[in-house]
Formats: structure tokens, C-alpha cells, sequence
């Protein structure tokens, strides 16, 4: 294992027995690497294995096989010696609905030997500080999540780990979970980050994990991951001589409604002088960058997305 990463598996993986005496793999030599700091995204669709690798991180599940270490140390075995230096919101908290925001958590802090100082501290970072004395069952979703996560940051913890925290948000509720997640990641804590919203991740992570079906598809920084543009949106006053002047010129041409892409590694300027060439007037010549959600589907294409398949015992 590598000491200078906050989280390390390899080859991970994790069978469970069926009813029918089949196996159901539901991560499959997994090799994750997020480093130290930022906004790492560990993105898949429901059932590829996020949930199932974030409890064996944590203890809650065993593996069948692989290894897997936090800050360097081998867990599960050495959970004991890094376990305050991780907070994590995995299934919906427990919390009193007659206290309020602040109420919980100095329960919690009691409980914990934690002084006044990270209360205050914890509300700010999830900016609950204004509804601190407002009872926890008057509070929207959002700010239900957001008092989750004020609880985990009581122990100062140098990893966050956080499983889908904008299920079942409106766009508020997104929004807020979106803006405190930023504002941990710039404070220097590393956040881990389970999601299937792909457009959420691109906008909060730096760095990121695909996964599909409990194997890893792809990882690494989210602008590396999207690639360079070589593709141009383009939009001219006369759209059928366009694309047959670029064609000649040999520029793969696509489509698009009202207007066209063009596909190519040539350099935008040779669109430009080509149409202004031949008289054709640009209104538009803008590049094409792929999303998240265009790489996702690339890596899973023609692959059933979701669980991982069922085996019979050969599969052992």
C-alpha cells in the first residue's frame, strides 16, 4: 500500500451467496487511489458497488478478497488507530426530531469529549448557524443532510466520506449539499464523494472514479478524464455549402439541428480561413468539450449497467 494515499484498494472484491446458492459479485478487483486533499468522486450507477466498497472501507463489510488501507494503514485490522480521522454519512443519521440543530449535536459532542469551539465551528462550515435553534423535524432535506455532515465534522476528521448526499434533494437542497461540499474540499479535507449525478460530480470534484457493474472503468483527474476538445459547434449563413467545402477539405462533419460539428485535430483557425475562403460568414465556431456523462457513457457502453451478474460456483 502506498503511505501518501488517503484511500488505497487493490484488487477488492466482494461476493455474496445468493438464495439460489448462486453468487452475486458486487465489487470485482476493484483499484481505488484517491489522493490527499480536493473532491475525489466515486461515480457509478445505483448497484455497481459504491455503497458495498465505502461499508468495507469502513468496517461494515467484510471482503471476500483484496486489500484496502486508509492514510496508509491496513483496514480492517488497523481501523481502531485511523478511525478518528474519518467521518462518514452513509445511511440516514439518528437524530432527536423535538431538539434542535445544536441541541443534537452537543449530545453528540458530550458523548465524544468534543468541546464548544467544534459545534461552532461545524455549523459554520454547513452554514446551519442561523437555524441552529430551530427543532430538527422543522428542517427541509437539505438541511437534514447538512446537520449529518456538521455531525461528522465534530472530530475534525482529514477524510469525509459521503454516499449519495443529494438523494432525494430538490434543487436547493442539491445546491446547498453542492456548496458545502466545495468549501470542505478548498478547507483541506478530503472528501469521497458516491454519487450517480453526473453533472453534480463534474461540478464539485477534481479527480474521480468510474465504476460499473463493481470494476473500476476509469480514474483520474476530471479534465483529463474529458479530454482536449476536438470538436467545434458551428453555425454559418449557408450551411449546405459549409459542410461541403469542409468535407472536401477532408474535416468529418456531424450533424446537430440548426447547426454542425466538425471533428477534427486541425486548428480551429483552419475552419475559419477555409469558410472565409469560399465567402461562407461564421456565426458561430465554438469547441465541443465531452462531460462527464458523455465519458460515462462511452465506458459503458454495450454493457448492462447496475449490479453485478450473477454466478453459478464456478465463478469462485
Amino acid at each position: 500500500m502506498t503511505g501518501d494515499l488517503v484511500i488505497e484498494t487493490a484488487g477488492l472484491r466482494k461476493e455474496f451467496r445468493t438464495r439460489r446458492g448462486g453468487l452475486r459479485i458486487a465489487v470485482q478487483s476493484l483499484d481505488l487511489a484517491v489522493p490527499a486533499g480536493g473532491v475525489h468522486g466515486f461515480l457509478g450507477p445505483n448497484g455497481s458497488g459504491k455503497t458495498t466498497t465505502i461499508r468495507m472501507l469502513l468496517g461494515l463489510a467484510r471482503a471476500t478478497k483484496g486489500s484496502m488501507s486508509l492514510f496508509g494503514t491496513t483496514v480492517p485490522h488497523g481501523l481502531p488507530a485511523v478511525i478518528d480521522r474519518v467521518g462518514a454519512v452513509v445511511e440516514s443519521p439518528k437524530f432527536s426530531p423535538n431538539f434542535t440543530g445544536r441541541q443534537n449535536l452537543q449530545l453528540l459532542a458530550r458523548t465524544r469529549g468534543i468541546g464548544q469551539d467544534r459545534i461552532e465551528a461545524a455549523l459554520a462550515t454547513v452554514s446551519l448557524g442561523e437555524r441552529d435553534k430551530d427543532r430538527y423535524k422543522s428542517y427541509s432535506l437539505g438541511m437534514k443532510q447538512r446537520l449529518a455532515i456538521a455531525a461528522t465534522l465534530l472530530k475534525d476528521p482529514q477524510l469525509l466520506i459521503l454516499d449519495e448526499p443529494t438523494n432525494g434533494l430538490d434543487p436547493a437542497g442539491i445546491r446547498e449539499i453542492r456548496d458545502t461540499i466545495r468549501t470542505l474540499g478548498e478547507s483541506g479535507v478530503t472528501v469521497l464523494l458516491s454519487s450517480h449525478i453526473l453533472a453534480e460530480v463534474q461540478q464539485v470534484c477534481s479527480s474521480v472514479t468510474i465504476i460499473g457493474n463493481g470494476r473500476m472503468l476509469a480514474s483520474g483527474k476530471v479534465d483529463d478524464l474529458m479530454g482536449a476538445s476536438t470538436s467545434y459547434r458551428v453555425r454559418v449563413t449557408d450551411q449546405a455549402d459549409a459542410v461541403r467545402r469542409l468535407q472536401e477539405a477532408g474535416f468529418t462533419i456531424h450533424p446537430d439541428g440548426d447547426s454542425f460539428r466538425v471533428e477534427t485535430d486541425r486548428p480551429p483557425s483552419d475552419i475559419t480561413r477555409l469558410l472565409g475562403e469560399s465567402e461562407v460568414w461564421l456565426s458561430e465556431l465554438t469547441p465541443v468539450r465531452p462531460d462527464l456523462e458523455t465519458v460515462f457513457l462511452d465506458l459503458t457502453s454495450g454493457e448492462a449497467l447496475g449490479e453485478a451478474p450473477v454466478t453459478g460456483e464456478s465463478a469462485r
